[in-house]
Formats: structure tokens, C-alpha cells, sequence
């Protein structure tokens, strides 16, 4: 099964976070979530997540895929901390995944990997006159090559569903989203 690392800073959406972790999860997909300090950590809207592990655990290891929650402060502090930017151009050099949801693409921007791609944003979080080497677009869920950004929480499960099926397959994916009973 694909490992996952999935960073947690004070401030993240925790719904975007817990999301991106039931449901990868679900999918029998390792998460790890590891925490930019040590102990709990307080989301932006304060409920209190308790991640697997401190990043500096598992900040060498490698993972097929490397996924952003976003929000606010949790995108800052994610974007201020160098073994996020360390992770993230190694995951580029070895061809691997990268995903951001929300604010968190700003985290990609700044780092250069969105340089010539396409990707979407919670609306503002990447500046258009700040950047305007990304081509910003408003859809759900975008990939460009092995970057993945979304939008927000309201995309979170759109986003989640997406990455099992780039981590494993359009079935796992389907048997995932059947029991969540989703309206179509």
C-alpha cells in the first residue's frame, strides 16, 4: 500500500485534514500524520488533533505522496518552515506526488513548484500579480503532472476520492466513495 505523509500545524482546516486522512485511510492507504511541534495540535477552528508522529520522525523518509491541508495560520506555518520546503523539492525530484488543498498551494507557489502549471486555490491564497507564471483556475480539484490542488473544505472529499485514485485506482476510489453515500 502507498504511504502518505500528511503534515499538521497549528492552525490547519481540520476539516480539510481529517477528511484527507478518513479517507485515504478508508482506502487501506498509510497516512501518517506528523505534527510541525511536537505534541497536540490546535486546528483554525479550534478543535485539537493528535498527530501520529513529530515531522522530525519521519522528515528523511520517503512517501509516495506529500498532501498540504490548508488554512489559517496553518498554510503560514507550513510555508515558514524549511523541512516542508526540504520535503516538497525532494518529492519533486524523485517524481513523486504533491497535494495542497486550500490555502496550502500558496506553500507550493512560494517553493516554485507551480512555475508553468495550472492549479486552483482557496481564492486569494495564491496571488495572480505575486505569480503570474501559474495559470490559477476555479475548479474543484486540479492536476497538473504530479501536483494536485483544490479549492477548499467544500472540495475536501472531492480532493481525498481523487488522490485514492492516483495512489491506487478508479475502483478503489469507487467502493470508497459507495459508502459514503454521496448524492449524485
Amino acid at each position: 500500500m502507498p504511504r502518505v505523509l500528511v503534515p499538521l500545524a497549528s492552525g490547519s482546516e481540520e476539516l480539510e485534514a481529517v477528511t484527507i486522512i478518513d479517507l485515504l485511510r478508508r482506502a487501506e492507504i498509510e497516512v501518517v500524520t506528523a505534527g510541525l511541534e511536537p505534541g497536540p495540535v490546535t486546528c483554525s477552528r479550534g478543535t485539537v488533533l493528535v498527530p501520529d508522529v513529530d515531522l522530525d520522525d519521519v522528515v528523511e523518509d520517503d512517501f509516495e505522496m506529500v498532501i498540504l491541508p490548508g488554512g489559517q495560520p496553518g498554510a503560514t506555518h507550513l510555508d515558514r518552515d524549511t523541512r516542508i520546503h526540504d520535503l516538497l523539492a525532494r518529492q519533486a525530484a524523485a517524481d513523486r506526488w504533491t497535494a495542497a488543498i486550500c490555502a496550502a498551494p500558496s506553500v507550493f507557489a512560494s517553493t516554485g513548484l507551480l512555475d508553468g502549471r495550472s492549479a486552483t486555490s482557496f481564492p486569494g491564497a495564491v496571488d495572480p500579480k505575486r505569480y503570474p507564471e501559474i495559470r490559477l483556475l476555479e475548479q474543484p480539484v486540479v492536476i497538473d503532472g504530479k501536483i494536485v490542488t483544490s479549492r477548499g473544505p467544500g472540495t475536501a472529499m472531492d480532493f481525498a476520492l481523487q488522490l485514492i485514485e492516483l495512489l491506487l485506482d478508479a475502483d478503489r476510489r469507487a467502493a470508497v466513495e459507495a459508502k459514503l453515500m454521496r448524492p449524485r
